[in-house]
């Protein structure tokens, strides 16, 4: 009852049918309330999205898994505290992090929302070190700014402790399976003299006693492979296969699991009171369609040794056997049934060679080599794998079972190569991958560009790649190519959530409200508890001055993801907009807490302090935000603005000469030039800035205000007049229709200069 309880409900999940799973998990858990079923009933309630209620069935148990389950529960409820100690235990300082590289993933998340920063990096690295196809892993990484370079994360060391971890997983699959095999074997080979035929055992005679002095390992090494329960792996250790031992035919690949004896005299040879019995081959297919067969399975360049055998090679053989016997039966089935073996016989020599080039070969050549090497140990003990095969064959036929394990082998070697190559092959993807992601964190725009455009078609074209290059010209702020490649993005995958909030900004820099709309109309249908979609919608109402409703619909979004660190820095900015500095800071200060390298928060945080006249908490938190991304042609102009707001002129005028050179479209940089020239009383070079910017920006009012004030000073009255009415045309916001009006009035008073210009 229990097991197919457990069954139905794994099938429940299987299908999504969570209602179903959870209320067959709770029966099952009433019936068995064991801590394991406990885990599956915590798992129908993660995968609801029911964190409270594997908070509350867990809360208490021990075993890892569970542990890990609970801290997982803790952590989607923002228990963080709960979560480390369920991880890492206080009264237990060096316990093993349970699950592995999933529990080193999820530690360190929560100590990187807790602010831990060195902890966060050392335990995802862990993960990454354990699995290193964790790309979640190496893209929190990135975002904490902790990678040098995606090589040291996917080079072909990685792809090595790929195809160790695999092949452990092989060998310990092997492990279980080999003591199954044993056991079924010995019981076919106690019974198979209970299901021959009356005729056979006549026959017998007086010879059962002697066949029953064998080995058992020898009774058993001859069992159909398609009888037994080994695994892969065991083949790979088997030796070269043996031909038969007499000149006919070999027996057919496909064999019934009956096996039945016949001793005929010219089958046996004895030498010392030493019996080999051979079976006798069974005609079900003619030796035409069997050499067909054969062609099919295996090359006709697989070596064939002689079949002939020598007096002196089954004495050799029967003394082998002997101590075959001695060394117990644990022993006898790990050198027959191709296990590995500490002795120094001919089948373990052969499992070496197989073990090393396992281990160190790739592709094709890997495979002829481990059989080359099988060739040469089989040209030095030729006579004793002969005696071997001769020995350990009553029960079964003698050449074709080797030959079938022999193509199975051929078979598990081809697949081992191909996994090998497929792991290089994901590992250079992901490098490729890994690089672009982690320029594009470290804001290495044009890097993280050129390196995205190395990947194939078919990898480029797909909505994550196209959105990454598009949150790229934004950061470029090239909002004409970002839309672009948002706008692929989401017309090769329409459901795409992912760096949407980002796309919803650049229509609303663009002023594209009918596509803002559209986009935020979208992003709802496709998931309405996405804050991605929230916050397009908030940026619709905030482009159309509407702040108050954009504010609650910011803070929607941080209700539904309380991590997602944008949205709280656009409930930042629209306090800002209503001018509630106090709130805007305190939202600045909260994506700060999540990511403490989001440079947006940081330079909100410098603005404010700007229009407070906190220049020098302004000027710091600008260079926080200036050391994250130093490519920012926009930060640099506000952090040159806080700097020339402190009278350090010659700073804040080398901060803006980088700004212009870092973006020669933004005109913001080439205006705060200009004024900090003019608070230089060099007049000439201001003007000069502000022909220049008149040309790039023909629209800017401000530009024309600032050339009445210069020319003001210059004592030129009609050239001020005249541009103060351009700016006054322009429709400047209104604060500044104020001020420029007070500088006409006061026109031909000098000592009347408006700085505020």
């Amino acid at each position: 009852m229990e097991t197919l309880m457990v069954d139905r409900v794994q099938n429940s999940l299987r299908f999504f049918m969570y209602r179903n799973a959870i209320f067959l998990c709770e029966r099952l858990c009433a019936e068995f309330p064991t801590e394991i079923n406990l885990q599956l009933l915590a798992t129908c309630y993660l995968q609801n999205g029911k964190a409270y209620c594997a908070y509350q069935i867990l809360k208490g148990t021990s075993m890892p898994h569970s542990r890990y389950l609970f801290a997982m529960s803790c952590f989607q409820m923002n228990l963080l505290q709960e979560a480390e100690a369920a991880l890492c235990p206080a009264n237990e300082p060096n316990a093993e992090v349970p699950d592995g590289a999933a529990g080193h993933y999820l530690l360190g998340l929560i100590y990187r929302y807790m602010g831990r920063r060195g902890l966060a990096i050392e335990h995802l690295m862990q993960a990454l070190t354990l699995d290193p196809l964790l790309w979640a892993a190496y893209d929190e990484l990135c975002v904490l700014g902790a990678v040098e370079e995606a090589n040291d994360y996917f080079s072909d060391m990685a792809a090595q402790r790929i195809q160790q971890q695999y092949l452990s997983e092989s060998c310990s699959l092997n492990a279980s399976n080999g003591s199954e095999f044993y056991n079924l074997s010995s019981n076919m080979a106690m019974t198979s003299v209970d299901s021959i035929p009356r005729q056979s055992k006549q026959l017998l005679g007086n010879n059962t006693r002697e066949i029953a002095s064998l080995p058992l390992s020898a009774m058993i090494a001859k069992v159909p492979a398609s009888n037994s329960g080994s695994s892969k792996f065991s083949q790979y250790n088997t030796p070269p296969a043996a031909t038969q031992l007499s000149g006919v035919a070999p027996p057919p690949l496909c064999r019934n699991v009956h096996v039945s004896f016949n001793v005929a005299s010219n089958d046996v040879s004895t030498k010392s009171n030493n019996i080999a019995v051979q079976a006798p081959r069974r005609k079900v297919l003619d030796e035409g369609k069997l050499r067909k067969v054969s062609g099919r399975l295996f090359s006709d360049s697989v070596p064939r040794r002689s079949t002939r055998l020598s007096a002196e090679a089954i004495a050799v053989a029967s003394s082998n056997a002997t101590q075959v016997i001695g060394n117990g039966n644990g022993h006898t089935s790990t050198k027959f049934l191709g296990g590995f073996s500490s002795s120094s016989s001919p089948s373990s020599k052969v499992n070496a060679t197989s073990s090393r080039s396992l281990t160190f070969r790739k592709g094709h050549s890997w495979i002829s080599e481990n059989f080359d090497e099988g060739r040469r140990s089989e040209a030095f003990d030729d006579s004793q794998m002969e005696n071997v095969a001769t020995t350990s064959s009553p029960t079964s036929m003698s050449g074709d079972s080797r030959y079938l394990e022999q193509g199975k082998a051929i078979g598990d070697l081809a697949q081992y190569s191909r996994l090998i190559n497929g792991a290089q092959e994901l590992l250079c993807l992901l490098r490729t991958l890994g690089e672009g992601y982690r320029l594009s964190c470290s804001y290495r725009c044009q890097e993280a560009l050129d390196v995205y455009l190395k990947l194939s078609e078919k990898q480029f074209n797909t909505g994550w790649v196209l959105s990454q290059v598009g949150k790229i010209h934004f950061e470029l702020v090239n909002y004409f190519e970002a839309d672009h490649f948002f706008d692929l993005a989401r017309r090769v995958s329409p459901s795409i959530l992912e760096s949407m909030d980002i796309y919803s900004t650049v229509l609303y820099h663009m002023k594209e409200e009918m596509k803002l709309s559209y986009l935020a109309k979208e992003l709802i249908s496709v998931d309405r508890l996405s804050p991605q979609a929230w916050c397009a919608l908030g940026n619709c109402y905030s482009l159309q001055k509407d702040h108050e409703t954009a504010l609650k619909i910011f803070q929607r979004a941080v209700q539904l993801d309380l991590r997602f660190v944008y949205a709280h820095t656009l409930c930042g900015h629209e306090y800002v907009e209503l001018e509630d500095f106090e709130n805007g800071i305190k939202c600045y200060q909260s994506a700060l807490q999540i990511d403490q390298r989001h440079y947006n928060s940081w330079y909100g945080l410098g603005v404010v302090y700007l229009r407070q006249e906190k220049f020098k908490f302004a000027e710091h938190h600008l260079h926080k935000a200036y050391n994250i991304n130093p490519r920012s042609s926009v930060l640099m102009c506000y952090l040159g603005m806080a700097q020339h707001a402190l009278q350090r002129n010659e700073d804040a005028l080398e901060m803006i000469e980088r700004a212009i050179s870092a973006d020669k479209q933004n005109p913001l940089p080439v205006y705060q030039k200009a004024i900090i020239l003019v608070s230089l009383e060099c007049y000439d070079e201001a003007l000069n800035e502000l022909e220049q910017l008149k040309e790039s920006a023909p629209h800017e009012s401000c530009v024309y205000a600032l050339m009445g004030k210069i020319y003001k000073r210059l004592e030129m009255h009609e050239k001020a007049m005249l541009c103060f009415g351009l700016a006054l045309d322009l429709k400047p916001p209104a604060a500044d229709v104020a001020t420029i009006k007070a500088a006409m009035e006061k026109l031909y008073l000098p000592d009347e200069m408006d700085d505020t210009l």
